[in-house]
């Protein structure tokens, strides 16, 4: 298999934007998985994945999150990432979608999802711009305009963030006042 660039994907969203809007202005990792690794006992979070969530809010890219499972450990997480937007513990995924994009006052087209199984095709299907993990389930990766590298809970939605940072114009400009700080006296 061939993986889509980042430029390929670029061109995608540069014929998809509007002048003066970032686009999009809401990224949906809707699955928990694809934010964690987990076992019965221990879930891990990555910081690659965090820090592109974070990236996005600075971006004025909106992070939502919505998830079939509810964890104290997940709303720690989103908690910790500033995530203002998240529903839990959802068995059917588009109504709680369509609820938050409605009192947010933005269309699908306007939105970029990730997902890996079944219970997020709806979602994916809608989205502008649709990114799923290599590990996905066969159909969820047909329909994604984007298939990462990087396995679900190890980089895929830092991945996904980064070409939506890309698409918007932001990347560079994130990129330079995060090399900046490196330099900076202790």
């Amino acid at each position: 298999m061939v993986w889509p660039s980042a430029s390929v994907t670029y061109a995608f969203f540069q014929s998809e934007r509007r002048p003066g809007v970032f686009w999009p202005p809401l990224f949906l990792p809707f699955t928990f998985r694809v934010l964690t690794s987990s076992t019965l006992t221990l879930k891990s979070f990555s910081t690659l994945d965090g820090h592109g969530i974070k990236l996005l809010a600075r971006a004025g890219i909106e992070p939502i999150v919505i998830s079939g499972r509810d964890s104290p450990a997940l709303r720690y997480r989103v908690a910790e990432l500033g995530i203002a937007h998240a529903a839990c513990g959802v068995a059917h995924k588009l109504p709680a979608a369509e609820r938050m994009l409605a009192a947010l006052g933005i269309g699908w087209d306007a939105v970029a999802a990730m997902g890996d199984d079944w219970p997020d095709l709806p979602l994916l299907a809608r989205a502008a711009f649709a990114c799923a993990p290599p590990d996905a389930h066969a159909e969820v990766r047909a329909i994604a305009h984007h298939v990462t590298r990087a396995p679900a809970g190890q980089g895929a939605v830092r991945e996904c963030c980064d070409l939506l940072l890309i698409a918007a114009g932001r990347y560079a400009g994130l990129l330079d006042a995060g090399l900046g700080t490196l330099d900076a006296a202790p």
